[in-house]
């Protein structure tokens, strides 16, 4: 559907933020940078969790309203329907484990005995971050442009067949 071509490119897009956010002091950013950025970062973290939870398919998330229509849909399709809704609550679990890896470390991971300086990323970079984050709630909680967008594309469609 049109909703989860949208919505998983809005999620995505804030995550790439947030890793460009968190990315803005290093040369190479890897997985052990991350331990206290959740104290170091408190702009960049919570928006990335956001996204995070929006990638997952979180209840008030965008995600959360393209996996309901994908999954609703796939209902109606007796067992391949089973099989696409096993192959889309695969690909959350394999969501929450890359994103939590990422949470832990960053919230409850001991920071390095000598820690770095971090500083906060620059204002613009987080205003763009937390705009495409709020954007991935907003849209989970107004769903009315999803669903506009997803029945003239259907109609679309549907006008060209014979």
């Amino acid at each position: 559907s049109v909703c989860h071509l949208f919505n998983p490119a809005g999620a995505m897009g804030a995550r790439v933020r947030g890793f460009r956010a968190l990315a803005c002091q290093y040369t190479h950013l890897a997985l052990k940078d991350v331990p206290g950025a959740a104290r170091r970062r408190p702009g960049t973290m919570p928006a990335m969790v956001v996204a995070g939870l929006t990638l997952l398919g979180g209840p008030g998330t965008a995600g959360f309203i393209s996996k309901w229509y994908l999954i609703t849909a796939a209902l109606d399709e007796g067992a391949l329907g089973i099989a696409l809704i096993a192959v889309v609550v695969l690909g959350s679990l394999m969501a929450v484990v890359y994103i939590w890896r990422i949470v832990e470390t960053a919230w409850f991971a001991p920071e390095p005995s000598e820690p770095r300086e971090i500083r906060e990323a620059p204002s613009v970079m987080l205003v763009i971050l937390w705009l495409a984050a709020l954007a991935n709630v907003y849209f989970g909680l107004d769903t009315e442009l999803q669903r506009e967008l997803a029945s003239r594309g259907a109609a679309s469609l549907l006008r060209h067949l014979p």
